[in-house]
C-alpha cells in the first residue's frame, strides 16, 4: 500500500513555505537532509513542489526547523464571529464523531442584556465553561449559574438563554453537540 500524501494543499505552496523557512534559518538543503534523515533529493522535490510528501516526512523536516507542521500547511480559515442580542460567539472548530457534530465557540456576554435562543432540534445539548464573569444560562424556565471555573450543560431543544450578571463581561467556551437528525 502506497503512503498517502500528508495534505491536500498544492505541493508547490507547501514547498515554497518550507524553502522560505529553511532559508530564513540559514540552513542548507544538505544540512537539513542530514539532520532530518530525509534524503536531499526528497527535500528538493518537496521544496519544488514535485513531490507530495508523507506526514512522517513533514514531521521530520519541520522538527529540525523547530516549527509546528502547521507552519508549512494552509492556515485555518478565518474565524467566524456571530453576534446576537447579548452574545458574541467566535466559531473555533467544527468536528464530527460518528452520528454527532460538534461546534466549539469562544463566547463573550456583556452584562445587562439577555440573549434568548429558540429550541434546537431534539437531543441538542450545550456545554459552557466560564473563565471570567458570572453567567446564567440554560432553559428559560430553569437557568443555571456558572462562575469562573464552573461548567454547566443542558438540553437545548427548549428555548434557552444567556445573561451576564455583575459588572464583568463573561468570557467562556460553548460546545454545542448536535446529534444527527434522523
Amino acid at each position: 500500500m502506497e503512503p498517502l500524501p500528508a495534505f491536500d494543499t498544492d505541493p508547490r505552496v507547501v514547498g515554497d513555505r518550507l524553502r522560505r523557512l529553511r532559508q530564513a534559518r540559514g540552513v542548507s538543503l544538505s544540512e537539513l537532509a542530514k539532520w532530518s534523515g530525509v534524503g536531499r533529493a526528497t527535500l528538493t522535490g518537496v521544496e519544488t513542489g514535485t513531490l507530495n510528501p508523507t506526514l512522517e516526512t513533514l514531521w521530520a523536516i519541520t522538527a529540525q526547523l523547530g516549527v509546528p507542521i502547521g507552519a508549512i500547511l494552509d492556515p485555518p480559515p478565518e474565524p467566524q464571529i456571530m453576534r446576537g442580542t447579548a452574545m458574541e460567539a467566535e466559531l473555533l472548530e467544527v468536528f464530527d464523531d460518528d452520528q454527532v457534530t460538534y461546534e466549539l465557540y469562544r463566547v463573550r456576554v456583556p452584562p445587562g442584556l439577555t440573549q434568548t435562543s429558540p429550541a434546537h432540534h431534539e437531543g441538542v445539548t450545550e456545554h459552557v465553561t466560564v473563565f471570567s464573569g458570572t453567567l446564567s444560562a440554560g432553559p428559560i424556565k430553569e437557568p443555571l449559574t456558572a462562575r469562573p471555573g464552573d461548567h454547566i450543560s443542558w438540553r437545548s431543544d427548549v428555548p434557552h438563554g444567556y445573561r451576564a450578571h455583575g459588572p464583568d463581561i463573561v468570557q467562556a467556551t460553548l460546545l454545542m453537540r448536535y446529534p444527527v437528525k434522523l
